[in-house]
């Protein structure tokens, strides 16, 4: 029934939400269907919170359900899938808001479809084929690159193009396949095994200009990713711009946006490293520059030093030393003499206040007989003996005419 209000008896907001609340619980159960913009799932919370949006007007409206019912989902639900929900609605009169509480979910199109690719990415990341140490480094500027691309397609023209502009000698093996349709994975896959087994291949571009959702499939195809994930020679994919990247991107090794990006990416700007290499020369000779001026400087301060500027002055400085040092040894040796000398004297006439000859030179004799005996007493000769008389300077012969003792040493003279 229509409430009955006017401006001298309006209704309190209470009431007009209450009435809107039965008019939305006469409602019952309805089949909505929209996308899924937003799924919420809280730890230890039964209910999981979902924010449906309408695919043409910009309205959504937030949507609960069990967690049995979210979890026994196949494939799993994700956000962008598009899906058919029974739910009953409710409105909150203390809020102010609507909501649905969802009792069956079915996804439908589009969002079946990224249900089911969400569901190979989890299967395929928990085999390790997307991880982050797998990836492998392009090369600087590979000899040759391979590119696996539709036949005379823009995606082409981009690649070649830009790349050799960049680098225009560039050296390309092109290999054709189907970029769209039911042979594009088989195709692709046997263009990229042709270019790995290719020794001079270095890096592959798999190159393809964008488009929808169903025409990328084929590089979601679980068959490609794997046959790229075994792959030696580093893949760079390149599917275009969708939001939505296919699941090649993520086992390739580097992913481009575009196929221009791709050009960008395989091979270096010839003019920036020409200028690199300028600005390297610059440098290069400004360090070499400021080293031959610092060794410079550093010559310039030895040879400024007063042993480089004369070396003579070393050789004479050297050169009074030793001049100073013959003489000091001179005087060394000529003071040692001198008491050398003079101990020698000082020897010598002891030696000689010593010596037998100096008792001779103050007039005594050495009487010796025939055999060289020295005589001490009258009984070692007698009459007719001959002896030898030394004195100072030489012997005398003599005969003994007789022999006269000396009177007693002791004897006292008797008193007269």
């Amino acid at each position: 029934m229509a409430l009955e209000t006017s401006a001298q008896s309006p209704a309190p907001v209470r009431q007009i939400a209450n009435a809107i609340a039965g008019w939305v619980e006469r409602l019952g159960a309805v089949w909505v269907e929209g996308q899924v913009a937003q799924v919420s799932r809280r730890p230890g919370v039964g209910t999981v919170f979902l924010t449906l949006r309408d695919s043409v007007a910009d309205v959504s409206v937030p949507v609960t359900c069990s967690r049995q019912l979210f979890d026994g989902l196949n494939p799993p639900l994700v956000e962008g899938a598009s899906v058919v929900i029974n739910a009953k609605p409710s409105y909150y009169a203390n809020r102010g808001t609507l909501s649905l509480y969802a009792r069956e979910i079915k996804m439908v199109g589009l969002g079946e479809l990224l249900a089911r690719l969400e569901q190979r990415r989890q299967l395929l990341a928990a085999e390790g084929l997307f991880a982050q140490e797998l990836k492998r480094r392009l090369p600087f500027l590979p000899g040759k690159v391979g590119l696996v691309t539709a036949p005379n397609s823009a995606a082409e023209r981009d690649v070649l193009d830009n790349a050799r502009r960049r680098w225009p000698a560039v050296a390309f093996e092109v290999v054709h396949a189907a970029m769209q349709g039911t042979r594009a994975a088989a195709e692709v896959m046997e263009a990229v095994a042709r270019l790995d087994r290719d020794p001079a291949v270095e890096v592959i571009v798999i190159a393809r200009g964008g488009g929808a959702v169903e025409d990328l499939l084929p590089f979601s195809d679980e068959g490609l990713i794997r046959a790229v994930a075994r792959v030696r020679t580093p893949v760079v994919s390149a599917i275009g711009h969708e939001p939505d990247s296919p699941l090649l991107d993520l086992v390739a090794d580097v992913r481009a946006s575009t196929p221009t990006d791709a050009a960008k990416l395989v091979v270096p700007d010839v003019h920036q490293e020409l200028s690199g290499l300028g600005q390297a020369r610059l440098r290069m000779r400004q360090s070499v520059r400021t080293r031959v001026e610092h060794e410079q400087h550093r010559l310039d301060a030895l040879r400024e030093r007063p042993s480089l500027a004369d070396p003579r002055t070393l050789i004479d400085d050297r050169g009074a030393e030793l001049t100073a040092l013959l003489e000091r040894s001179r005087r060394t040796l000529r003071h040692a003499l001198d008491r050398a000398t003079d101990d020698i004297g000082h020897q010598r006439a002891r030696a000689r206040a010593l010596s037998p000859l100096a008792t001779l030179e103050r007039g005594y004799a050495v009487l010796q007989d025939a055999d060289g005996h020295v005589v001490t007493t009258i009984d070692s000769v007698g009459a007719g003996a001959a002896v030898s008389v030394r004195v100072a300077d030489g012997r005398i012969a003599a005969t003994v005419d007789s022999t006269v003792p000396d009177p007693a040493p002791h004897q006292e003279e008797e008193p007269a």
